[in-house]
């Protein structure tokens, strides 16, 4: 009972901060409304990935680049393919924005299926990474039919040449390799996302990187707190009173897990009803997976304040600290657009594991789906909790 109010004093001392407060929560909602209607365009929403103009140019002909052109991009339902007849002629379209994605097939491309050159311009990147993957998945399907084919006609050949005859063997061998090279012309699809069953939107995108970006500095307010109360007489006064020290730390563990927590439903409800965000069809996976969020922010609080002394260095990690691991997680550049070294980095971060979470709810995942971001905060909040609890002990006796 102590540890709850020492908590909601805490809480309250944060909430009447008017400034503050609005701060928190009307910044988040001006950056989710502006970057959700400005990059609206590079995102499917639910509407799923929108049509991409796609130019193309074969150096020289070539069977492969054929192959390509009418069974892969042709038959693609989003893409639309424009063919130009010089290297020159496709920079300029996409210069000009005349196509999203320039396609340059070089001369003997089909002899050792190097990667092709794409162009694209700054806003159609993401896009232009889907036509690279959608190249890609052609060029090593084929790599694997040819490599298959080629050792199954000659073990064929061997084997029926020793049983029946020279001939028999080369017909059965031909005959294999034209079954492997049908099976291999399989229509592929590409979809919006990995798991799930429904796309992600900008508005939605950036409604979750936004929130876990601004929750991300209760990390900061609650450590400066703890800092603040060892230069005043709050400390004193708290020693003096009859309560253990674990009793005080977990009442400024809990004071900062409420300020977080309320901070999301507010934003949670304040997104759905002005912006129409989607946030799935279960209520209670974001409000489950925000409290476990807000348990790992609580937890970073207090490790945060264990190891540092002084206000200047929260500010310092407020304003610096905060703003890389937004970027690094996901919450200025969509995370689906990076390259997969910065994805392993970005999984260091307990906010990109908190924005992976809150995206894979909006597209319809199961629990069973999130359960492996919700332990990893989870475990995040306790161990950062028992850290600092184990190292501030000395101070708060």
């Amino acid at each position: 009972m102590k540890s709850f109010l020492i908590a909601w004093k805490d809480f309250k001392i944060r909430a009447m901060d008017r400034r503050g407060f609005m701060t928190m929560l009307i910044m988040p909602l001006i950056l989710t409304l502006i970057l959700g209607m400005a990059l609206k365009d590079i995102f499917g929403g639910d509407e799923g990935f929108r049509e991409t103009s796609v130019g193309l140019y074969v150096d020289k002909k070539d069977p492969m680049a054929d192959a390509l052109k009418q069974d892969v991009l042709e038959k693609t339902e989003f893409l639309t393919l424009k063919t130009v007849d010089s290297e020159e002629k496709l920079k300029e379209m996409v210069k000009k924005e005349e196509v999203e994605v320039g396609i340059l097939i070089p001369a003997e491309w089909g002899a050792n299926l190097d990667e092709a050159v794409l162009y694209s311009n700054q806003d159609t990147q993401l896009k232009a990474t889907v036509v690279e993957s959608i190249i890609s998945s052609f060029t090593e399907r084929v790599q694997t039919i040819s490599k298959t084919s080629e050792a199954v006609m000659k073990n064929a050949t061997q084997t029926q040449a020793v049983a029946t005859g020279e001939g028999a063997g080369k017909e059965t061998a031909e005959r294999v390799s034209m079954e492997l090279t049908e099976s291999g012309k399989v229509d592929m699809e590409v979809g919006n996302q990995s798991v799930g069953e429904t796309s992600i939107s900008s508005m939605q995108y950036y409604a979750a990187a936004m929130l876990v970006m601004f929750l991300l500095f209760n990390v900061t307010l609650g450590a400066k707190s703890m800092i603040q109360e060892r230069h005043t007489d709050t400390l004193a006064r708290l020693n003096s009173a009859p309560m253990n020290q674990y009793s005080i730390l977990i009442g400024k563990f809990l004071g900062t897990l409420y300020f977080a927590f309320i901070q999301l439903l507010l934003f949670y409800v304040a997104t759905s009803l002005f912006f129409n965000v989607n946030w799935g069809e279960s209520r209670g996976q974001v409000v489950a997976f925000g409290f476990m969020y807000s348990v790992a922010v609580a937890g970073l609080s207090m490790l945060l304040a264990a190891f540092i002394k002084r206000e200047k260095t929260a500010d310092l990690i407020s304003g610096i600290g905060i703003q890389l691991f937004a970027i690094v997680g996901g919450s200025m550049l969509p995370i689906y657009a990076f390259p997969e070294r910065l994805k392993t980095i970005a999984a260091l971060t307990p906010n990109n594991w908190a924005l992976t979470g809150f995206l894979d709810i909006m597209s319809g995942v199961g629990w069973s789906g999130l359960l492996l971001p919700f332990s990893v905060l989870g475990l995040i909040g306790l161990v950062s909790m028992l850290i600092g609890a184990w190292r501030l002990r000395g101070r708060y006796a």
